[in-house]
């Protein structure tokens, strides 16, 4: 049988540097701790015996590596600072002035929760939103996105896999995007040395080639390329995969070449799977997003947690519209307009509707241009696909069009758009 320690009286351990330590920085010899945890019956992803905060128990030499490593140190500052360069600005359709949206004023909570809805692999994604807007009351807990990797109270293993699911536009690039600036400006994710966002569109444009990962890394971000395997080994890392659905990797699970060196060269797919299945860099974390329908590439064994982004909820539809919007008697009329229509209220459960509607009501509202406000998904998708369209030519050609002069322009591609979108609506009905 074994003890019931108490926290309020922990064992006397040895305080004296020793070969390991917690995270919230105090010192245990190994063996005491380990023999602590193992008579509470805890593992090593436990509490602390003198504060009592959860830790994950981390070796002398990578705290010690980390810490006193000036070099290192100095590098991995510079790659939070390249880090949150990318990712502070947030470009929003086609902006031609390359100056982007600061990320921080307009991002929105988006409701994410564990696991994924019923309907996520056997309903085509429009038939899913209706499903969602239909729910009255959202009974499922969620959780914020910087908390993924925490393990709730009652979860006593390490998270080191999560797959987050999606529909097209619910916000999991985004999510992935203000993750990362969280940690790059110290809010949050600290105990994480390395963040590596990597997304499988660039991934791609290189799967027939052959890489280590330690080089993957140094061209996928270069303030990297000064650290070695042996300093890589004593980092935490945290890599981020962003877009599975895009993917054109052949990721085989079953077959593929072990790869346990982080300077073994293969090729990005062999790379993948061992790193997602813990061959490789065994004590890395790895956040992978995906639309609902590629999600079923990655085993379940391979994944401890499963977590869905599920778009706005109704107050954080209003909030984004809030935040979009200086003007508050525009943002007041935008609201107004789109919960007097159900089908737009419905729609902008997923965020880059919301920025579509935004869009469209925002230049119908303060230009010269007349007509009923667009009450309709399909006058709604007209109207923007006329804005942004009028937005290019008036950059290419510096002078307002007209919408006949558009639609002579651009004829071409408003056929193939329109064949695509009866297609769409074809392959729904059947």
């Amino acid at each position: 049988m074994r003890s019931d320690l108490s926290k309020d009286n922990p064992p006397d351990l040895s305080p004296e540097p020793g070969p390991s330590d917690t995270n919230c920085g105090h010192w245990f010899c190994r063996q005491c701790v380990t023999s602590y945890w193992d008579q509470s019956g805890s593992s090593e992803d436990s509490s602390c015996p003198q504060c009592g905060q959860r830790s994950r128990l981390q070796t002398d030499t990578q705290t010690r590596t980390v810490q006193t490593d000036v070099g290192l140190q100095q590098v991995l500052d510079e790659h939070k600072i390249s880090v949150r360069r990318r990712c502070e600005c947030v470009t929003e359709g086609s902006d031609e002035t390359g100056s982007g949206t600061i990320l921080n004023r307009i991002y929105t909570e988006l409701y994410i929760t564990e696991g994924q809805s019923e309907e996520v692999n056997t309903q085509h994604e429009v038939r899913q939103l209706e499903t969602a807007s239909k729910m009255k009351t959202l009974h499922d807990a969620p959780i914020k996105v910087h908390d993924i990797f925490k393990a709730s109270p009652d979860q006593q293993r390490h998270i080191r896999v999560v797959l987050t699911n999606g529909v097209a536009g619910a916000g999991k690039t985004i999510s992935v995007q203000k993750f990362s600036l969280d940690w790059a400006e110290g809010l949050e994710n600290q105990d994480v040395d390395v963040l590596l966002v990597l997304s499988f569109r660039e991934l791609n444009l290189i799967r027939d080639e052959q890489y280590s990962l330690l080089t993957l890394l140094h061209v996928f971000h270069p303030t990297l390329q000064k650290v070695t395997a042996e300093q890589l080994a004593v980092c935490k890392l945290l890599f981020i995969f962003d877009g599975l659905d895009e993917s054109r990797l052949p990721l085989d699970f079953n077959n593929s070449e072990l790869v346990s060196d982080v300077t073994h060269k293969s090729s990005v797919d062999v790379l993948l799977t061992n790193l997602i299945k813990g061959n490789l860099l065994p004590s890395a974390q790895v956040w992978i997003t995906s639309r609902p329908a590629a999600a079923n590439q990655i085993p379940p064994t391979c994944v401890d947690r499963v977590t869905e982004v599920r778009g706005f909820t109704d107050a954080q539809k209003d909030e984004y519209f809030s935040r979009r919007f200086s003007d508050e008697e525009l943002s007041s009329r935008i609201l107004s307009h789109i919960k007097m229509s159900r089908s737009l209220h419905i729609m902008c459960h997923i965020p880059v509707f919301c920025w579509i509607t935004a869009t469209v009501l925002e230049h119908m509202l303060t230009t010269e241009q007349r007509g009923e406000l667009p009450k309709t998904l399909t006058d709604m998708y007209s109207h923007f696909l006329l804005v942004q369209t009028k937005r290019k030519k008036k950059y290419d050609e510096g002078h307002e069009t007209s919408p006949q002069e558009l639609t002579d322009a651009y004829r071409e591609v408003l056929v193939k758009l329109g064949r695509l979108a009866f297609e769409q609506s074809t392959a729904l009905v059947i």
